[in-house]
Order: structure tokens, then C-alpha cells, then sequence
């Protein structure tokens, strides 16, 4: 079986998409990542002043636009360990709207994400006629919960490929790993659905 291809989603490509990336990618796996939202939404100096950013903004000019602002307030916050985080993953936040690439699993990290997913491939039309497993692993939108999540996220990755090497087929296997992953992380309420490239 070829190496199973992921990618993981969140609202901005920005914490917890990223964070599972950057875990995924240093494991070695084939993984991208995206963001479902209409604009990259970031911390601002108050919560009704949000920074924001069009996809494809490099990571990078984030980075130096938010340290020229207020580095002391981008740096207590996180913003700035995470954008820098980023930077070193890829070059920019994108749109999962936007792309075309075929995954074999998508795994997103909040349930609009998941449904933003599974509504764009229903809208997209199969014209692949290639199955594609999209997993929501609710995670808070925090740093520390993203370190959690990604961990787990790996976890998940390495069972499915595991039992998908032994079967030959991920497809066949997707719900007994599932089920013993959830096992393994309660609180990360988990769902699935199966939809078409």
C-alpha cells in the first residue's frame, strides 16, 4: 500500500491545523494543511479588534507586522512562538476552498471545519471517483490543547496506517481504529464520515 496521504484542518491554518501538521510532517508523514474560514483571524490588542489576514499572507510578513505592532503583546500572548512555529512549517496559511489536491484523510479539529469539509466535497462534485475519510477531532483553540491534540492526531495517523498496511486497505479499517483510538482519547470527542474526491 502507498503512504496514506493527510491533511488537517482548522479555521485559520493557524494553531491547531498547524500544530498537527508540524507533528505529523517531523513523523515523516504526507501531510498539508488548511483553514476553512474566510479570512486568517488572529489574537488583536482586543477581542473585538481581531488581525486579519487573507489566506496566502505569508507566514513570515505575519510575523514581522505583528512584532513591529506590539511585540511585547504578540509575544505574552503566543501569537508570536506560533506564527514563527508556523513559518517554519510552510510558507502560508491556505484555504481549504482553494486547494485541489486528493487526500486519503482529512482531519479536522472542530465540527464547523468538518462540516465546511464535507459540504465543499459534496459541493465540489467526485470527479476522482476516490473515497476520502474526514475525521473531526474536537480540540479547543488554545496552545496547550494543541499540543494535545497533535499528539493525539499522531496517534490516530500511526493506527491507521498500521492497520492499514495489515489490511492492505485504510478503507476497511477506518472504524475499528476509530474506535480504539476514542478509547484511548474520551475527551476528544470524535467523528467520521466518508465522502468523495
Amino acid at each position: 500500500m502507498d503512504q496514506l496521504k493527510f491533511c488537517t484542518v482548522c479555521a485559520s491554518n493557524q494553531n491547531r491545523s498547524m500544530e498537527a501538521h508540524r507533528v505529523l510532517q517531523n513523523a515523516g508523514y504526507n501531510v498539508s494543511s488548511f483553514g476553512t474560514g474566510s479570512a486568517v483571524r488572529l489574537p488583536g490588542p482586543s477581542i473585538d479588534k481581531p488581525n486579519i489576514y487573507m489566506f496566502g499572507t505569508p507566514y513570515d510578513d505575519i510575523y514581522n507586522e505583528l512584532s513591529s505592532k506590539d511585540p511585547k503583546l504578540y509575544s505574552a500572548n503566543g501569537v508570536l512562538a506560533m506564527i514563527d512555529r508556523n513559518r517554519n512549517t510552510k510558507r502560508a496559511p491556505e484555504r481549504w476552498q482553494e486547494q485541489r489536491q486528493v487526500f486519503d484523510v482529512v482531519i479536522t479539529c472542530e465540527e464547523r471545519c468538518f462540516d465546511a469539509v464535507c459540504d465543499d466535497l459534496l459541493n465540489r462534485g467526485e470527479t476522482h471517483n476516490r473515497m476520502v475519510h474526514i475525521i473531526n477531532v474536537d480540540i479547543k483553540d488554545n496552545h496547550e490543547e494543541a499540543a494535545v491534540g497533535g499528539r493525539a492526531i499522531l496517534r490516530l495517523a500511526d493506527l491507521l496506517v498500521a492497520a492499514a498496511k495489515e489490511s492492505k486497505d485504510v478503507d476497511n479499517v477506518v472504524m475499528d481504529v476509530l474506535v480504539q483510538w476514542q478509547n484511548e482519547y474520551k475527551n476528544l470527542p470524535a467523528l467520521h464520515a466518508i465522502s468523495y474526491f
